[in-house]
């Protein structure tokens, strides 16, 4: 039941948000400009933090809880946002799906494989809708290649390669992971794969190392080679330790169709058509139209507010977003396959 009104007299889904600092800086902002969604409270076991987000967001104090049990018995709430670090996610999700309360959490669905498949078997036994952030499919860029894939004007893409490089200095936990490239942020692109091309990975071959000037302690570098279920091969290689001529965080891409390729560097987006295939019999070459820049598409929600609207007609209409745990534990798969692939230096097979 939705407990709330919006100023329109549309149905006003209320929240608990558990984890405000750090990524909780992105949700607050989306709710607070949300029209169709108002928080309920808040869970926040750091004091300091909850002190300062209650400033600087101006939250009611009161509302902030340092546990989400304590939360359940104080406020009556639709739906649980939970931005906890990817080690605290089963047990925060878990519990919010068994008070029968659907979830959107932050990526990754989990902070390991098996964390992650219990999420999604209390999803299932629940029969509560759990949705995973993955905000980088709707992005302009993201939906601008989409479209042209889907538009089928290309053909089939047989091959895609992607290059990611940055250099962000963050601190806390993502500095401390064994794998902070591949589980928290090639996550992103691995999602995109499966987004872009409809299909699953079925075989990885990867390499993960960490450069000496690195500031992380496990490996912000890696190399992958993937196969996915439809016969398209992609190449992906990534680093979060670059110190100079940094990609866009949404990476560059190039995808290798029957009828032309697609490039999206720099968040823009070309396109070369080929006219004509070549004949070795006469040693004619391909002829091909001059590249052409596509238009981005225009979005009137983008990211997190995106998320937040889906999750909200989701709750409200009896309905699923389209990255359900149950969508998104493919994902997991070709994450988790990717850092096994690293540190057991065998191919890995998905199928």
């Amino acid at each position: 039941m939705i407990r709330g009104r919006a100023g329109d007299g549309v149905d006003k889904m209320r929240v608990i948000q558990v984890g405000i600092g750090g990524m909780g800086n992105a949700w607050l902002s989306a709710v607070q400009r949300s029209p169709r969604v108002d928080f309920a409270g808040f869970v926040e076991i750091s004091p300091d933090i909850a002190r300062a987000q209650a400033q600087a967001f101006q939250l009611d104090e009161a509302l902030i809880f340092d546990s989400l049990p304590r939360a359940l018995e104080q406020v009556d709430a639709d739906a649980v946002i939970n931005v906890t670090p990817p080690q605290f996610h089963r047990e925060v999700t878990v519990m919010a799906l068994q008070a029968g309360l659907p979830v959107l959490q932050e990526k990754p669905l989990a902070g390991t494989l098996a964390d992650a498949r219990a999420i999604v078997a209390a999803a299932d036994d629940s029969g509560v809708d759990c949705s995973v952030a993955q905000n980088y499919r709707y992005r302009p860029l993201t939906q601008t290649i989409k479209r042209v894939l889907d538009s089928g004007e290309l053909g089939a893409v047989a091959a895609v390669a992607v290059e990611f490089y940055r250099g962000p200095h963050f601190g806390g936990f993502r500095e401390e992971m064994a794998h902070p490239l591949i589980v928290d942020m090639s996550i992103h692109h691995f999602d995109l794969m499966r987004y872009f091309l409809e299909a699953d990975a079925r075989a990885i071959q990867a390499h993960s190392w960490n450069p000496p000037w690195s500031w992380f302690a496990g490996d912000a570098s890696a190399s992958a080679e993937i196969e996915f279920s439809n016969g398209a091969q992609v190449s992906y290689t990534g680093s979060w330790c670059s110190q100079a001529l940094e990609t866009s965080w949404n990476a560059n891409w190039r995808f290798e169709c029957e009828r032309g390729v697609l490039l999206a560097r720099d968040d823009r987006v070309t396109i070369q058509r080929l006219l004509r295939a070549g004949d070795g019999a006469d040693a004619r070459a391909n002829e091909h139209a001059e590249p052409e820049e596509v238009p981005l598409v225009e979005m009137e929600r983008e990211g997190q507010d995106y998320l937040l609207q889906e999750f909200y007609e989701a709750v409200t209409r009896d309905g699923a977003t389209a990255t359900t745990a149950q969508d998104n534990i493919r994902t997991m798969e070709l994450v988790f396959g990717v850092v096994r692939a690293c540190d057991s230096g065998q191919p890995v097979s998905l199928d």
